[in-house]
């Protein structure tokens, strides 16, 4: 097993005892993001559209550091305080992923960190010549 810590700068670091993302060979476990502005670590708005966006930009840069981008997803799980807030949840997602969707998972919670209404994290494999596409 080869094992690796991913870190960027470019989405917010940890708030507890966990890495931003693990990668284990092909697959990489990108830990829950929350809405926070990574160079300022402030939640970026309290409008649910604007706090998803930021989460998908976050995914996003930890995709990108661990070398693949939010297409090479393929288990999503998202969390909302207000499951009412799910239609925003595609509409996003619809602008930073195309079809293959991967496949997802949307649970209602009653809190999440810092008062947030998302966290999504993520399941992603890379391609290489042993496991292309």
């Amino acid at each position: 097993m080869n094992k690796k810590i991913i870190h960027t700068q470019d989405a917010p670091q940890a708030i507890g005892t966990y890495s931003q993302a693990v990668k284990v060979d092909n697959t990489v476990y990108l830990s829950g993001q929350i809405p926070l502005n990574p160079k300022t670590m402030d939640v970026v708005s309290e409008d649910i559209r604007n706090q998803i966006t930021q989460v998908f930009h976050n995914l996003k840069a930890v995709a990108l550091a661990a070398g693949g981008d939010l297409t090479d997803i393929v288990k999503l799980n998202v969390y909302l305080t207000d499951l009412s807030n799910f239609p925003i949840v595609n509409e996003v997602m619809g602008e930073f992923i195309s079809e293959p969707y991967p496949a997802r998972a949307a649970i209602g919670v009653a809190a999440l960190p810092k008062g947030v209404g998302v966290e999504i994290d993520a399941v992603m494999h890379l391609r290489n010549e042993l496991y292309p596409a």
